[in-house]
């Protein structure tokens, strides 16, 4: 029998490791035009400038590519195929911005469970928060929720 529960509970309140990222101008311009946002601060430097910032700054969702290089522990004993994305919500005491230089890690929030028309769920809420190196303040939260089906679950094409 496989175990009903195979998000480890235990891990909830961990973190992972910090990570460091460097944001760099073109990682942001990319990431602007991958998502179709033609906005002057996110690509032009004397746009960004003439509005009050030192470089351009990023859009809002650009934290999405803040990964940590290790996967967390609680993640070990899940079965990717069953995972599927839910909400995300992002948080910014200030804009992030190319030149940045951020300390992340992830912290393990809380899973809930659910059971709807398709069978149990479980939700599982991490949060990423990257600080700025130079001063320790905040700069950002970017809070996930991941959908875990039960094994027991029929996935579409199953």
């Amino acid at each position: 029998m496989t175990d009903p529960h195979p998000i480890d509970r235990s891990l909830i309140g961990t973190m992972s490791d910090p990570f460091d990222i460097e944001v760099e101008r073109g990682a942001i311009i990319k990431f602007a035009k991958a998502i179709g946002d033609d906005n002057p601060l996110y690509h032009d430097v004397a746009h960004a400038r003439a509005h009050g910032w030192r470089d351009v700054i990023a859009p809002p969702t650009f934290a999405v590519s803040f990964l940590p290089p290790r996967e967390p522990p609680w993640w070990s004993s899940i079965d990717r195929k069953r995972i599927l994305a839910g909400e995300q919500s992002f948080s910014y005491v200030r804009p992030i911005m190319a030149g940045d230089g951020l300390t992340c890690r992830v912290h393990f929030i809380e899973v809930t469970e659910k059971t709807g028309r398709s069978g149990k769920m479980e939700f599982i809420v991490q949060e990423n928060r990257g600080v700025d190196r130079e001063n320790g303040e905040l700069v950002f939260s970017h809070r996930r929720v991941a959908v875990y089906r039960a094994p027991d679950n029929r996935l579409p094409g199953s």
